[in-house]
Order: structure tokens, then sequence, then C-alpha cells
């Protein structure tokens, strides 16, 4: 599979402002497609949407998947993903791709994961995160780290991450940053967040001399939860040649201060950079996509609907258990009701009740997870489709206040039939 056509229009074409926040919606021209924006990219980590087929995936309505670069570095190598024509032909995806540049892996393993972060655990030394895999150095040059593979020691430079998303063959490569977590000193994140800076520098060199047809890069904004080191590294990453801006670092330790930061940042966006495409990390609960849209969001990537399919909890309109029912809990077992009336997707409109999947989810049968895991992706694919018209119609605040409440998506995305 290869790039549809040149890219010889705007990178993002802005078609709607909303008059009441910095909500806006789009196309987002790239090599294998165009991407309705604002838009929820679901993970790809190893080269697939755990447990869907690629079909499947573009049938619920999606443009774009993400590739984990730290992850495909490791196995199988991006050598061998190039060999076997790049990651679209690999993973027979023929749409857009993002990959992301390794640098939250800095994070995870020299920090733990975020659950680790916001409740203040550390990594055990001598624990299994250690010897599965750890960060051993983060260098002016990189980062040397220990494989969760094979324990082999690895290295991951800028020039290293540009090589291998170039590899991959992806429409979008993410610059090569260390992820900041909020919990360490001030000190320590602007002399990480200026440390980023020169490694975009790098990314950038080495992208103009080497990149492939029509691959986009996009520089991070880090900073961490300081409003002046935050909003001073989104001026400079804006600045850069780097055509997109993602939003990185960890963003604090609630969500009022994830919105804060998220604000401080497309708040500078719109004054130095209004028509670069942005595209937050991570970030995926159906209440911090409507407010990220709101505040200018253009793009997100999250493992959250399928991470939780797998574990049995199903999205829903309930703002107060965080929109989402667990499936496995023994009160299901007798109910007869789909996960949501009225919802399109493959396990609600083929009639699989919350008992039949309570049941599968007691069995371990993966039938289950694949079915949890379309539902989904469904309501999120329906969420996104309704806010892109919420904001052509100017009727986003509307919206946004109707979800809060506990509304159902009410624009029915597509969802095809898999051949």
């Amino acid at each position: 599979m290869v790039a549809r056509r040149a890219l010889n229009v705007a990178l993002l074409e802005i078609h709607h402002r909303d008059a009441g926040s910095r909500a806006r919606t789009g196309v987002l021209h790239l090599a294998h497609g165009d991407v309705r924006t604002p838009a929820f990219v679901p993970l790809a980590t190893k080269g697939t949407v755990k447990g869907l087929e690629p079909r499947e995936v573009a049938a619920l309505g999606y443009d774009m998947v993400l590739g984990n670069t730290f992850h495909l570095f490791l196995a199988p190598g991006h050598e061998r993903v190039a060999e076997q024509g790049g990651l679209h032909e690999f993973m027979r995806w023929s749409s857009p791709i993002i990959t992301d540049s390794g640098g939250f892996q800095v994070f995870s393993m020299g920090h733990g994961t975020v659950a680790d972060e916001i409740k203040g655990r550390r990594a055990d030394p001598g624990g299994p995160q250690e010897r599965a895999g750890a960060i051993l150095a983060i260098e002016e040059e990189g980062v040397r780290f220990r494989s969760y593979i094979d324990g082999g020691e690895r290295f991951l430079a800028p020039e290293t991450s540009m090589e291998v998303q170039a590899a991959l063959g992806s429409d979008i490569a993410l610059a090569f940053d260390e992820c900041t977590p909020f919990h360490v000193s001030r000190d320590y994140t602007e002399a990480s967040t200026e440390r980023t800076h020169r490694w975009l520098e790098r990314c950038v060199r080495w992208h103009a001399d080497h990149r492939p047809p029509g691959q986009v890069l996009y520089s991070i904004s880090q900073g961490g939860v300081y409003e002046d080191l935050r909003r001073a590294s989104t001026r400079v990453i804006a600045g850069s040649a780097a055509p997109g801006v993602a939003i990185g670092g960890s963003l604090g330790a609630d969500k009022p201060q994830m919105y804060e930061v998220v604000g401080w940042a497309t708040d500078e966006l719109e004054q130095v950079a209004p028509a670069k495409p942005r595209h937050l990390l991570g970030i995926g609960d159906i209440d911090d996509l409507v407010r990220g849209v709101e505040l200018g969001i253009d793009t997100f990537d999250c493992a959250m609907p399928t991470r939780l399919g797998r574990h049995g909890m199903a999205i829903v309109p309930d703002p107060e258990r965080r929109w989402r029912v667990d499936l496995t809990k023994g009160r299901w077992k007798d109910a007869q009701e789909p996960i949501l009336d009225g919802c399109p997707c493959p396990a609600c409109s083929q009639g699989f009740t919350r008992a039949y999947l309570h049941y599968l989810f007691s069995i371990r049968e993966l039938t289950a997870l694949r079915l949890v895991t379309l539902h989904n992706l469904a309501y999120i694919a329906r969420l996104m489709a309704d806010l892109r018209a919420a904001i052509a119609t100017g009727t986003l605040a509307q919206l946004a206040a109707e979800i809060r409440a506990g509304a159902a998506p009410g624009v029915v995305a597509p969802v095809a039939p898999v051949a």
C-alpha cells in the first residue's frame, strides 16, 4: 500500500470554529488519506488494534490509528517491517498512521506508569519492572535502557526514533522527547524540557534529510505543570519547522489541573501557530475528549477504550461511574438487556446481552473481549461525530452539557458490515 496522493494542500484545512470555545472542525490531509477532525485515534500499539482486524476498525468510522515506535523497534524490528513494505502493508491498514516517538517509554520505565505517578508509587528497583525492562540512563545523546524482551541493553536517540518511524512509513512521526512527570522538581522539569527542545532540533534536521515521501513531523510540548515552562515550550515547538504539534508529558494530578495545562498550551498555539494541527497524547476518557475539543485539540489517542474492553468494562452514558459498566460483576449474570439500547455497534445491534457477555468473560472467552472492544470504539466514534456536527452547527455548548449530564451519542457514525 502506497501513499494515495502527493500533499499539495494545507496539512490542516479548518472548516468551522466554535464561537464559545477554541473548538474547530477540519480535515487533516495526509499521504494515505484524510482524517476528519476532531478525531480519536485508536491504538495499534504493536501493529494491531488488539482483538480486531483493520476492516473492523475502519467500518466503525476511524480514519487513523497509532503505532508504537518503542515496541515496534524492539519487536519485530523496524528493519523487518520495512522489508515487509512498511507498517501500512504489514498490518493491512491503508489509511493514515501516526507513530509516537518512544519518549513516553522513557517516562514509564523511569517513573512507573501514570497510575504509579498519580498515587506517588515508585517502581521497585529490584522488582519485575526492573528485570523486565528498565531505563539505564537519560543522556544528552539519547536514552540507554534494558529491553523488556531479552534484557539486552539498547539505545534510543532522536535520530534513532526518526529512523525507526521512517522505516515504519507512518504518515505522522512524533519528535523524540522526554515525558517529564509532575512530581519531579521544577529544576529537573526545566532541564528536561530544554533537552527535549534540543532533541527536537536534531529530529527536524534528520527528518529534513531522510524522511520518506509524505511523512510529516509533529513537535511535542513539555514543561510539566508549570505555566511559564509549558507556555514557553509550546512557543518553542510551535516555532519549529515541524508542521504539526503535540501536547505531551504528565499533565497533572487530576482532571482540573490537566485541563488547565492543556489550556495553557492551546492558548499559546492560538496566538503563535493557529493553523498547525494539534494532537493530545494519551487522553481518551469521555469527559476529557469533550473538554479537549472545547480547548481546541484536533486529534487524541489513548488505550482507554480498547484496554477497558479487554477487562470487561463497557463505555455507557453514566458520568457518575466514569462512563463505564463492569460486565464481569455478578449483578449482570441474568441481565437480558444489551450493553446500551439503540447502540449500532456489532455487540448491541446483534442482540448480545449483558448476561451473555458476563458469561463469556467468566470463562475467559476471547469473543467477549472483541465484542466489548467493538462497542467501546463504536461509542467513541459516535461521540466524535456528534462533536464535529455540533461545532459545525453552533451547538457545541448544548451538546457538551448533555454529554456531561449522561446523554448517549446521538449521531450514528457509519458502522458498516464487515465483508
